[in-house]
């Protein structure tokens, strides 16, 4: 239940970034530390594992925003497979550092949460 609160929060703070509707958007530094904080209890992440992850959501939170910025800027919606590769490309990377067990976690409780809400938020890629 933890995990799916946490990827719930994650996918919101996806949907926020993507929704260019105004609104307070939480800094990369902030998403990175809520998301950090979610996945060490939830997955009992080690020190190196947290630093790696630190990382790694920065590096595609900072991307996921450029790309918004990019598309906002030139009066168009982000692209949503862009946002998509996007997120494969760090879930690879998330996998190189979690064991199998803690990716499986992550990755099935991805899934129940598309399964339960789908877009709601009106925001694209997801996790």
């Amino acid at each position: 239940m933890l995990l799916l609160a946490f990827l719930l929060a994650v996918n919101i703070g996806v949907f926020a970034q993507q929704g260019g509707q105004g609104g307070q958007r939480r800094t990369v530094e902030e998403r990175v530390k809520a998301v950090l904080e979610r996945l060490t209890t939830d997955l009992q992440l080690n020190k190196d594992q947290q630093v790696k992850l630190d990382s790694i959501f920065t590096k595609s939170y900072k991307a996921m925003d450029k790309m918004r910025e990019d598309a906002q800027a030139t009066g168009q919606r982000p692209d949503r497979e862009a946002f998509m590769k996007l997120n494969a490309e760090r879930d690879e990377k998330v996998k190189g550092v979690l064991t199998d067990d803690q990716f499986k976690k992550y990755k099935d409780a991805q899934e129940a949460m598309r399964q339960r809400g789908g877009n709601r938020g009106g925001g694209g890629g997801g996790n």
